[in-house]
This record gives structure tokens, C-alpha cells and sequence, in this order.
């Protein structure tokens, strides 16, 4: 079953991937939440990320070097991690090789995507996870 909306959660040091695979989803008919697009000028940002994690279906963790130390990053997950209407539902994508484990030790147990290579590859093995395919045309 597609996704109702899907919660990105990232590193600001990775904003151009991040971007890049959110418009990506969005182009295939995925609905991604994330800050960076999401959360405009004043409204308060610990809000408006509450209101968005209780509201998607999905939850998406970009992994990588800056994002495994982030503190924002731990406590979206910690919500995820948490909440039943996450439950199997929480997708881990590896940007680079990192100690994603120090983030949390539950992270190995979930199917990962591996997006450090191949942008596309990275790309299907994300939609095959709602059952899509990839279009290259739709690729950000």
C-alpha cells in the first residue's frame, strides 16, 4: 500500500541529496515531508516537525556521518521508533558509509537502502518499497 506521506528525516549538511530524493518520491506520487521545504520563516520548528510526525504513515532516516550525530535527527527517530503507526513502516537510507548503529542499535534491524552508489538504483530499491517502479524521467 502507498504511503499517505512520508516523513524525511536528515541531516542539514546533506540538503542536496536529501532534496534531490524527496523531489524524486514526490515525482513518482510519494508525498514527502521534510523541514527544509516544509517549515517556512517563523513557524516554530519543533512544532511543526511534531505535527508531521504524527501525522505520516512512514518514516524515512537518511544515514550519514552528520546525520548520525545530530540531535534533531536521534529524536525524530526516538518518535518513530516509538509509535505504533511506524511499526514496520521505518526505512533506513545509507547516503555513505557510517556508524549508523551509534544512532541507535535497532537500526540493523531493518531492511536498508544503499543510495551511496547509483542515485537510480538507490531510487528503486526505495519505491519497490510501496510497490512502484522507478522512472529515470521522474529522477531529480
Amino acid at each position: 500500500m502507498p504511503p499517505k506521506e512520508v516523513f524525511l528525516s536528515h541531516s542539514s549538511e546533506n540538503e542536496a541529496i536529501t532534496r534531490r530524493l524527496a523531489e524524486t518520491l514526490r515525482n513518482h506520487g510519494i508525498p514527502v515531508w521534510y523541514s527544509a521545504t516544509n517549515i517556512r520563516g517563523a513557524q516554530q520548528w519543533h512544532d511543526e516537525i511534531g505535527k508531521a510526525l504524527k501525522r505520516c504513515d512512514w518514516f524515512i532516516v537518511l544515514l550519514s556521518n552528520n546525520s548520525i550525530t545530530s540531535r534533531w535527527v536521534k529524536m525524530e527517530l526516538a518518535y518513530a521508533l516509538r509509535h505504533s503507526q511506524y511499526s514496520e513502516r521505518i526505512l533506513p537510507i545509507l547516503l555513505e558509509e557510517c556508524d549508523y548503529e551509534s544512532l541507535s542499535w535497532t537500526l540493523d534491524s531493518f531492511q536498508t537502502v544503499d543510495l551511496s552508489g547509483d542515485f537510480e538504483t538507490g531510487c528503486t530499491d526505495t519505491l519497490n518499497t510501496w510497490g512502484f517502479g522507478f522512472d529515470p524521467e521522474k529522477a531529480s
